[in-house]
């Protein structure tokens, strides 16, 4: 985007895109979109500012619709299932240098560190994610703003997002029978309290699809993300892999609506006011401690779904050499899917 926007078309200069950067990367929501959208209202005001979203997310979202077919057509053939068994130790090891890269930038100061650790304690403990972000993002700001609190009082915070009735959302729904209306809400849920980039949606995901509604396994969502990864566009793509899986083309388009709407919302409240969003004590409190526990989680999500993924030793040498290549070398991520896709496809073959 900025070799595209601002070396070559000249359509904002350096410093208004990086203001726009960072905005979207504290804001609910798959950030390359919402930078996107920004994009489009500096250049040519609202109706831009929606049509870049919507040209952003359709091209990936035909992809993996049509992957997730496939998927379902021809998943259970022995050279898919070979092929998936190859890739996944590998996107287990793209969710740690995820972890290890984001994990560098949210972790700011001794505190912030405790309480990325304690969420990822109380992750693998049970609680839900969702109400370990919200706890995180008030902790983290109450502590840094005791003083101004104790001069000020409690009517002096002014900040709106942390009603106990808000804690609620959190709460993981049991399993149910499989609905289009259900699907729409549980992603909408999701997209909107999607802090800390795509990889975080996994952490999100797991707790609901796999553990509350039983729509999917684990394995499933491994495959999703893979899929998800090696497509060009947001990872949050990943939703309308699993919204195929569970409701068809239907609950791909359900899927794929209720995970980004939040994303366009967001971010027209946000688009007049980027300048002014890290400038304030409360705010930024907030998302700091919003994104080191959204760290957390993905560091507990890479946990249990690495027991799952890596089961043999030639998974783990898998996971190893990835993690090494991506980590020191940061070897373009999508050629190692690639690599581990082949791989995995020699090895049944060589075993047969």
């Amino acid at each position: 985007m900025r070799d595209e926007v601002v070396r070559r078309r000249r359509w904002v200069t350096e410093q208004r895109f990086l203001d726009l950067l960072g905005v979207s990367n504290i804001i609910p929501g798959p950030s390359a979109t919402e930078l996107a959208m920004f994009l489009g209202r500096e250049r040519a005001g609202w109706l831009a500012f929606g049509l870049a979203g919507l040209l952003y997310i359709l091209p990936s979202t035909a992809i993996v619709l049509a992957l997730a077919w496939s998927y379902v057509r021809f998943g259970a053939t022995p050279q898919a299932i070979w092929i998936l068994a190859g890739v996944k130790p590998v996107i287990v090891a793209v969710l740690v240098q995820a972890v290890w890269g984001l994990g560098r930038s949210a972790v700011k100061g001794p505190f912030v560190g405790i309480v990325g650790v304690a969420a990822f304690v109380l992750y693998l403990f049970g609680l839900d994610p969702i109400v370990l972000l919200l706890a995180a993002g008030a902790v983290v700001l109450l502590v840094r703003n005791a003083e101004r609190l104790r001069q000020g009082g409690a009517v002096a915070l002014g900040f709106p997002g942390l009603a106990i009735e808000q804690l609620a959302l959190g709460a993981i729904v049991p399993a149910m029978p499989f609905s289009l209306g259900l699907l729409f809400v549980t992603c909408l849920k999701i997209g909107a309290l999607l802090f800390g980039g795509g990889y975080v949606l996994i952490a999100l995901l797991r707790p609901e699809f796999v553990e509350g509604l039983g729509w999917v396994s684990d394995a499933q969502l491994l495959d999703a993300v893979a899929v998800g990864q090696i497509t060009p566009g947001p990872l949050s793509t990943a939703a309308t892999f699993l919204g195929y899986l569970v409701g068809g083309v239907p609950g791909a388009l359900v899927a794929t609506a209720g995970i980004f709407l939040p994303s366009f919302a967001v971010a027209a409240v946000a688009s007049p006011a980027v300048s002014r969003l890290r400038g304030s004590v409360w705010t930024s409190a907030f998302l700091d401690g919003v994104n080191v526990a959204a760290v957390a989680l993905m560091a507990g999500v890479t946990w249990q779904l690495g027991r799952i993924a890596i089961i043999d030793w030639p998974g783990g040498a898998a996971f190893v050499v990835a993690a090494v290549l991506l980590l020191k070398f940061r070897a373009p991520s999508v050629y190692l899917v690639i690599v581990g896709a082949v791989l995995g496809l020699l090895r049944h073959l060589l075993a047969a």
